[in-house]
């Protein structure tokens, strides 16, 4: 009885530990996947020690959860949805404030970044919801951008806006008269990156990736 009553005292602490650590996610992904965790663990445990108030509340924090996962899998796997992109002037304020924002998270993947001017500049901004999610700029040489900077969110980088920008998405990049996306991998996860979500690496490995739309 002993026994029974620690291990049923340790799964109530894993449970809160989730959920607090569920809280310190950026990622919405992330976030919904270890509360939906906790919520289990917070169910089994009111079933244990016979807590009808838990058990009913963690029923109803696992069905949030799953409706919202539900939601996040099925973008992953349509593409579309509440994914978007939008061209903004490349000396628009708003992309100015937005960079400048964010530029410690930038040079983290990027760190060699430095906003490009004239009027080859091409500036896209991600949404998601509605709501900026990430940036994607670089200049024009004929009908050939070179990207200088793809930029998403944190809590926005398990929704694979890249692979729906480079894939069923990429008609934005037509619109704006691209043929070809080149890019330099300046960072191991760059270039992961860059892999993950279409481009050609060179040859060689050295020089650009390059990505026909």
């Amino acid at each position: 009885m002993i026994a029974a009553s620690a291990t049923t005292e340790t799964l109530g602490y894993a449970a809160s530990a989730l959920v607090v650590l569920s809280l310190t996610m950026r990622s919405i992904l992330r976030l919904r996947l270890i509360s939906l965790c906790g919520s289990a663990a917070f169910l089994t445990y009111g079933v244990l020690i016979d807590s009808v108030p838990i058990i009913v509340t963690n029923v109803c924090i696992a069905a949030i959860n799953v409706w919202f996962l539900r939601t996040e899998f099925s973008i992953r796997r349509s593409g579309h949805g509440d994914l978007g992109a939008s061209r903004i002037r490349a000396d628009s304020p708003f992309l100015r404030d937005f960079v400048e924002y964010h530029l410690d998270d930038i040079v983290n993947f990027q760190p060699e970044f430095q906003m490009p001017t004239g009027d080859d500049v091409v500036a896209l901004m991600l949404n998601r919801d509605g709501l900026p999610a990430g940036l994607v700029v670089g200049h024009l040489h004929g009908d050939t951008m070179h990207i200088d900077l793809d930029y998403v969110l944190r809590e926005h980088r398990d929704s694979r806006l890249g692979k729906w920008l480079y894939g069923s998405g990429r008609a934005v990049f037509r619109t704006a008269g691209v043929r070809e996306l080149r890019a330099i991998a300046v960072t191991a996860s760059h270039d992961k990156y860059l892999r993950l979500v279409g481009f050609e690496p060179p040859a060689d490995n050295s020089g650009d990736f390059a990505l026909t739309v």
